[in-house]
């Protein structure tokens, strides 16, 4: 099982993967025949190592030096070829980055951060054809007494899918996950038509 095979150090302490991430693994895998993954803070790389299990490509974005280096060596081992890439998303002007071309991503995970003012550079790097997967906290994780508490940092209840208007959505879900530490998430799986 992705995520389950990690032996090393550095591999060991990335967090599990989430599991909306697993229930969509073949979709994951179809849309980077289109090009390669993108995964926006990328913190550790959870989702990138099991990403790049299956052998996909991927660039791993984040502005923490340290997490990066860790995915770096956590990856070594990996079928799929990760490139890292240090950038701060909530610069602004908004990044454009060379190494991050528009319209050239099969697939672009967000997996627990949020930064509304991104949404339309984030729509903008898919591919047609290409599948945006996005799991973040909702205002409902302030009853479970951990995680972000900000406003900014927490979706409402159904706004997740209008932060991507021009893609399609094809799965949205809310509520409690069944992790071993459950989180209140608000859950997205849209494609880019045109």
């Amino acid at each position: 099982m992705i995520g389950l095979s990690v032996t090393d150090d550095a591999r060991r302490e990335i967090d599990a993967t989430s599991a909306f991430f697993l229930r969509h693994v073949s979709r994951l895998s179809d849309a980077a025949t289109i090009g390669p993954v993108l995964d926006l803070a990328c913190g550790r790389g959870r989702h990138s190592i099991a990403a790049a299990e299956l052998g996909l490509g991927m660039v791993a974005v984040d502005r923490n030096t340290d997490a990066l280096d860790q995915l770096a060596r956590a990856s070594i081992e990996c079928p799929g070829e990760i490139t890292t890439l240090k950038a701060d998303l909530e610069a602004l002007p908004l990044p454009d980055l060379p190494e991050v071309p528009a319209e050239s991503f099969g697939a672009v995970l967000v997996f627990r951060y949020l930064h509304r003012p991104l949404s339309s550079w984030i729509q903008s790097r898919l591919a047609v054809g290409g599948v945006l997967l996005y799991e973040t906290f909702t205002t409902r994780q302030r009853s479970l007494g951990w995680g972000p508490t900000r406003d900014e940092f927490l979706l409402k209840t159904d706004e997740l899918p209008t932060l991507f208007p021009d893609l399609e959505i094809e799965i949205h879900e809310e509520g409690l996950t069944r992790e071993t530490r459950p989180a209140e998430t608000a859950r997205l799986l849209a494609v880019r038509r045109a």
